[in-house]
């Protein structure tokens, strides 16, 4: 389980005096906290992996925004701070498809679904996510969605 690797990682961190990685592994750990309180009121809870999984991509989400802004704002050793987070996130996430690989995904849901049009993006999207949602970045799926379908 990938709680399991990411538990390991702060003892590993913690042993190796590795401040930076030690921090960013504590960040994850609190976020994943935060989301088992928040679903203890659910009805129906995802498998441990697909939520871990969640949390730390929108993790990445959040830290290649932050980046980008701090790009902007001329704030480099914030941006840099950031980028080393962002390292030890993807660390643990699974191997992500290559672009190739997600079109090839898209036209076989396309050609499955029977979809022709925009109409039919919420359906390709949701059905993408569902076989491959934890090997994808969605945020650059939909938009190789959108030009599969126009």
């Amino acid at each position: 389980m990938i709680r399991d690797t990411i538990k390991a990682a702060q003892v590993a961190a913690m042993k190796a005096g590795d401040k930076g990685r030690l921090a960013a592994v504590r960040l994850i750990l609190a976020k994943l906290k935060d989301k088992d309180i928040e679903l203890r009121t659910a009805t129906v809870v995802p498998e441990d992996d697909a939520i871990v999984i969640d949390v730390l991509q929108k993790m990445v989400k959040q830290r290649r925004e932050s980046i980008a802004l701090f790009e902007q704002g001329g704030r480099q050793e914030l941006a840099d701070v950031e980028k080393a987070e962002l390292a030890v996130i993807e660390d643990f996430l699974p191997a992500q498809m290559s672009e190739e690989d997600v079109k090839a995904a898209i036209l076989a849901i396309k050609d499955e679904l029977g979809a022709t049009g925009m109409k039919d993006m919420g359906r390709v999207v949701g059905e993408l996510k569902a076989r491959h949602g934890t090997q994808i970045d969605m945020s650059k799926a939909s938009g190789l969605v959108k030009a599969a379908l126009a």
